[in-house]
């Protein structure tokens, strides 16, 4: 599975209100895994930036006079993302940019949906913790990935910061074959009912079982409990 994280950072927070986009983030992740291409443009958004916009990203007109517009990379940046997932925090925002300027460019752009799926990582990240603020700081902190040298808001950073953020979001153990369901039981148990013969006695050393300490606090970090911890608690109970 091909996903693109992206983010943007704009002139204000309203794109129907004539803000621009003034630059794009996007990392790359193939199975989950980033592969290391990024796409990251700073824009010329031929407008002013709203009061206090510029305070967020740091970024001036002076600054951005000589970018490109949006419609000179506009074909390298949709050939980055066709046919892939986006992973947005906040996809609503980004979204209504992007497809703010594609309908600046003509209709023969289309929308962003027309091009890629959209998974909100704003939306996972209220499912599993409700009630609680979960900006792209606040999962950060939570979530245990490091943010302190996010002073700005940056479009290429922040997406960088989500990807750590999203796989520590949606690291279920399932993927890594830790769950244990009642089909799974059954086929161990008619494993070793199959199994003729003693079975062999593996000696584990204090580096391995160190090593496995160390992995299962990463699990416990990440995911907020490890499915580990159940079967031995289960296993000293029989």
């Amino acid at each position: 599975m091909r996903q693109v994280v992206l983010d943007t950072e704009t002139t204000g927070l309203s794109w129907d209100k004539g803000n621009r986009v003034v630059e794009i983030g996007c990392v790359e992740l193939i199975e989950r895994r980033p592969t290391g291409r990024t796409f990251q443009r700073y824009l010329n958004p031929e407008c002013q930036f709203e009061p206090g916009a510029q305070e967020v990203t740091g970024l001036t007109l002076e600054f951005l006079a000589d970018k490109p517009k949006f419609a000179e990379i506009v074909d390298e940046f949709l050939e980055f993302v066709d046919g892939a997932e986006l992973v947005i925090h906040n996809a609503a925002f980004d979204i209504g940019f992007l497809d703010s300027e594609l309908t600046r460019l003509g209709a023969q752009f289309g929308r962003m949906r027309d091009r890629c799926t959209v998974q909100d990582s704003l939306e996972l990240a209220r499912e599993r913790f409700p009630g609680q603020r979960n900006s792209l700081d606040a999962l950060c902190k939570r979530l245990g990935v490091d943010n302190s040298h996010r002073h700005l808001h940056g479009a290429l950073l922040d997406a960088q910061l989500l990807v750590d953020a999203y796989l520590a979001l949606t690291s279920g153990q399932r993927e890594i074959g830790f769950a244990v369901t009642a089909e799974t039981d059954q086929v161990i148990n008619i494993a070793i009912l199959a199994t003729s013969g003693p079975r062999p006695c593996v000696q584990i050393s204090e580096v391995e079982l160190a090593a496995h300490e160390a992995r299962l606090m990463q699990v416990r970090k990440k995911a907020g409990k490890a499915v580990w911890d159940q079967v031995e608690v289960e296993a000293e109970v029989a």
